[in-house]
C-alpha cells in the first residue's frame, strides 16, 4: 500500500568491479542481457513458450491491496461491484487473475495508519480479514481461504486461487501480543510491522526514526510472530528495523513488496547489506511494481511526494479535502515516469546477484498504487514478467522459483520452526 497513490484520487545495475562479478550467482544465466541505454529497450512480446513455462507456473503474489479499494469505492459490496465480471476501476477481478495465471494470493488487509490514533485500527483490520473471507465464500470456485503452504499446493492443483490474509502495518494490533494471537486465529499469516508512520515500537521507513530500529517490545512481537509461524513482513520498516528483526528473529522473513534500493534510492527499498544478510536468515524480498520504487527519477518524485505530504498534514490537521486537493495539484505537476518491466526484471536481477536466485520474488502491490510499469497495468500481465525472465535466459526451474517456489518454501521453513519453538516451550 503506497500512501501516495492511496490518497492521491489516490540496466540491470550494471556490475563495475571484479568483486560484482564474482558476486554473481550461478543461478543468473550468462546471456542475460539488458541495452546499455535502458530507454532504447523494446516492449516485451509473449512467445509460444514463455506461455508453456507461465501456464506451469505457481505464481504466487505477496501483496494486493483490493480489500481496501472495493471497501473504499463500493463499501465492501459484492453485489455493488461483481468481481466475476470485468471491473475496470480496479486493477484486479476474477478475468483477469485468471488471465495472469495467478496461482496465490496475499491479499493485503491495509488500514490508516491514523486509525490507530482515534482506536479503531483493530476495527478496521478485522473488517478487511472479513470481507477477504466474505470474497471466498461468494466466489467458491475461485478462490479458497489458504493457511499453510500445504494448503496452496493444494488449492492451485483443484484450480483455484489460494487465498493468504496478510496485515499491512503493526499499527493493527494496539501493541497488544494477544491481538497480534488472534489475528493470526482470524487467518493472517504475515504483518507488515509498520506503514509510512513510526510507531511506538519499531521506525518506518518514510518517518521520523526514533528508536533506532526496533524497540524491546518490537523484539517481542517479532519472536510472537516465529511462535505463532507468522511470517515477519520487513517492508516500510527503517533500515535499523530491517537489521535488528534479523538479529532477532529464528524464522525466515519476507519483503512483501519492496524493491532493490542500489537500483531505486528510496528507503522502501532494501538495501545491499540488508540483501547480502538474506541468505542466512533464510528469507525473501518480492519485487513491487510501483513505479515509485522501481525508476531512478521516480522514486525522487516519491521521495519529494512524502515530504510534501508531511507538511500539508501539519499546516491543514485534519482538513483532508484541502490536504489531498492540493496534493492532486502537485502530482499533475510532478508526474512519474512509469518505466518498464525491463526496470522490475532489473531490481529481480539485482538482489539475484546480492542475495541469490533463492531468495526473490513478486509482490506487485496491485490496486495499492496507480503508477505502474508500462505493459504492467493489471493482474493479467504477470505472463510479460515471465516472458522478460525467459528472454534473459532464465530456466523454466528458475523462474518458477521466482515466481511463487521461493516463497513456498519461506513459508514452509517459518512453520516448521513455529512448531520446533513451540516443543521447547
Amino acid at each position: 500500500m503506497i500512501l501516495f497513490i492511496r490518497f492521491a484520487p489516490d540496466a540491470v545495475l550494471f556490475l563495475t568491479c571484479l568483486m560484482g562479478m564474482v558476486l554473481r550467482s550461478e543461478a543468473e544465466p550468462e546471456n542475460s542481457q539488458s541495452p546499455a541505454n535502458p530507454s532504447q529497450r523494446p516492449p516485451i512480446v509473449m512467445t509460444e513458450e514463455g506461455r508453456r513455462i507461465h501456464s506451469r507456473t505457481l505464481l504466487i503474489d505477496g501483496h494486493n491491496d483490493f480489500p481496501w479499494e472495493l471497501r473504499d469505492l463500493y463499501g465492501g459490496s459484492f453485489e455493488q461491484c461483481d468481481i466475476n465480471l470485468p471491473q475496470p476501476k480496479f486493477q484486479t477481478d476474477i478475468p483477469r487473475l485468471r488471465s495472469g495465471n495467478v496461482g496465490a494470493q496475499f491479499w493485503s488487509v491495509w488500514v490508516p495508519c491514523k486509525t490507530a490514533k482515534d482506536g479503531t485500527a483493530l476495527l478496521r483490520v478485522v473488517e478487511q480479514i472479513d470481507l477477504v473471507k466474505r470474497m471466498v465464500a461468494r466466489y467458491p470456485d475461485t478462490f479458497e481461504l489458504a493457511l499453510t503452504a500445504d494448503a496452496i499446493e493444494r488449492i492451485h492443483d483443484s484450480r483455484k486461487i489460494a487465498s493468504l490474509i496478510g496485515i499491512e502495518g503493526g499499527h493493527a494490533i494496539h501493541d497488544n501480543l494477544a491481538v497480534l494471537r488472534q489475528l493470526y486465529a482470524l487467518g493472517a499469516r504475515y504483518m507488515t510491522l509498520t506503514h509510512n508512520d513510526t510507531l511506538s515500537w519499531v521506525d518506518s521507513a518514510t518517518d521520523e526514526e526514533i528508536h533506532g530500529g526496533l524497540t524491546d517490545f518490537g523484539r517481542q512481537v517479532v519472536l510472537e510472530m516465529n511462535q505463532l509461524g507468522m511470517l515477519v513482513d520487513l517492508s516500510h520498516v527503517s533500515a535499523g528495523a530491517m537489521h535488528d528483526a534479523l538479529d532477532v528473529s529464528k524464522a525466515p522473513v519476507i519483503f512483501s513488496h519492496s524493491s532493490a534500493r542500489a537500483i531505486a534510492n528510496h528507503a522502501r527499498n532494501v538495501p545491499d547489506d540488508v540483501l547480502k544478510r538474506i541468505p542466512a536468515n533464510g528469507g525473501l524480498v518480492m519485487v513491487t511494481f510501483f513505479s515509485g520504487f522501481l525508476v531512478p527519477e521516480s522514486a525522487e518524485i516519491e521521495k519529494e511526494w512524502l515530504r510534501v505530504w508531511r507538511a500539508l498534514e501539519k499546516k491543514y490537521v485534519s482538513d483532508e479535502k484541502k490536504i489531498w486537493s492540493e496534493l492532486a495539484d502537485w502530482n499533475r505537476a510532478h508526474p512519474m515516469k512509469p518505466g518498464t518491466i525491463h526496470d522490475v526484471v532489473d531490481h529481480i536481477e539485482h538482489i539475484i546477484q546480492i542475495a541469490g536466485i533463492d531468495h526473490v520474488g513478486i509482490g506487485s502491490d496491485f490496486d495499492g498504487v496507480s503508477v505502474l510499469p508500462d505493459q504492467l497495468e493489471d493482474v493479467s500481465k504477470f505472463p510479460l514478467v515471465t516472458q522478460e525472465l525467459l528472454n534473459r535466459g532464465y530456466s523454466e526451474e528458475k523462474i518458477h522459483q521466482i515466481m511463487g517456489r521461493n516463497l513456498l518454501r519461506v513459508m514452509r521453513a517459518a512453520e516448521d520452526r513455529a512448531k520446533e519453538l513451540n516443543q521447547e516451550k
